[in-house]
């Protein structure tokens, strides 16, 4: 079974509280350090992680997720290879399909169907992972086109790639070229165009692991699947903070906040009993987290039950 790993997504835009939150991440025992990829008066996806790579020794570093649309692969690798090798190896690289409307009007950016932002976020990874694999790339592609493109070779041997997106043809892909598969098991789109309806329902998780699973064939032991954890919730009641959840989140029942693995509620003893849970049912052992504070005795709690026989 595959060793638990955790993140913490960092929300912080202030310089000092920014490095405070990495260096504690780091110290806590996290494993990642993630940043986000959204327009807006924030940070931005990449270039604080160059400083949190050299404000720390050990942990890795993830933009979870880039935006497909707003970065050409081309463009992308040259980038994400520098920053693999300024971390000394540390980086991972996540990467979505895009979803928040709003943004692309704002920036005048064309905002496909979700197939077609799927499609082009398929032929994004295939290429970046080509040129991280030191290709020298020609590629006349639906979206994008090539003309011997050859970047920076990252550090690593194989900079992993993390793909979180949904459906089945794109959860098929990423099964087929993907490191990690950011799971996310959301619906429709609500009337922000920022939202989504949750389909947490612990039946079509099972069907989803299993797909993968199924398309990734003999290399689906080679596979990482990831969790954003949305909510941790430090508590003694934990039915009651699924109650609470399900009152403000749509589509979301008590009975799939309790089992979902992208929440966290209960003691601390009582989310890692949770996780461990998950990990058995479904082989989820990444999760990235948004509390740094309230999770962290959650990591000691793990590592004692992995060194435990």
């Amino acid at each position: 079974m595959r060793r638990f790993r955790f993140g913490y997504q960092v929300r912080s835009d202030g310089p000092d509280e920014f490095r405070r939150q990495v260096e504690a991440a780091e110290a806590a025992g996290f494993d990642v350090v993630c940043t986000y990829d959204h327009l807006g008066e924030h940070l931005s996806a990449l270039e604080p992680l160059a400083f949190a790579a050299a404000w720390t020794e050990r942990i890795r570093i993830c933009p979870l997720v880039l935006n497909n649309d707003f970065h050409h692969p081309g463009l992308l690798a040259q980038r994400l290879a520098s920053l693999d090798r300024l971390s000394g190896g540390r980086l991972e690289v996540g990467i979505g399909a895009g979803h928040a409307q709003p943004e692309y009007l704002a920036a005048g950016v064309g905002f496909d169907l979700p197939g077609v932002r799927k499609r082009h976020l398929a032929e994004s990874v295939e290429i970046l992972r080509r040129l991280f694999d030191g290709e020298r790339v020609t590629d006349d592609g639906d979206h994008y086109q090539l003309a011997d493109l050859a970047t920076l070779r990252p550090a690593q041997d194989h900079l992993p790639i993390l793909v979180g997106v949904n459906g089945r043809k794109a959860l098929a892909h990423a099964a087929r070229h993907a490191d990690i598969i950011g799971l996310t098991m959301l619906g429709k789109t609500l009337s922000d165009g920022n939202s989504h309806q949750t389909c947490w329902e612990s039946g079509r998780l099972d069907a989803t692991v299993a797909w993968i699973a199924e398309q990734a064939g003999e290399r689906a032991s080679e596979l990482e699947l990831n969790a954003l954890v949305q909510a941790v919730v430090v508590t003694d009641d934990r039915r009651r903070a699924a109650q609470e959840l399900a009152a403000v989140v749509p589509g979301l029942e008590i009975e799939h906040a309790l089992f979902t693995p992208f929440v966290a509620l209960g003691t601390h003893d009582e989310i890692a009993e949770h996780l461990l849970a998950c990990r058995a049912r479904w082989g989820i052992s990444y999760y990235v987290v948004r509390d740094l504070d309230g999770f962290a005795p959650v990591i000691a709690r793990i590592r004692l039950a992995e060194r435990t026989p």
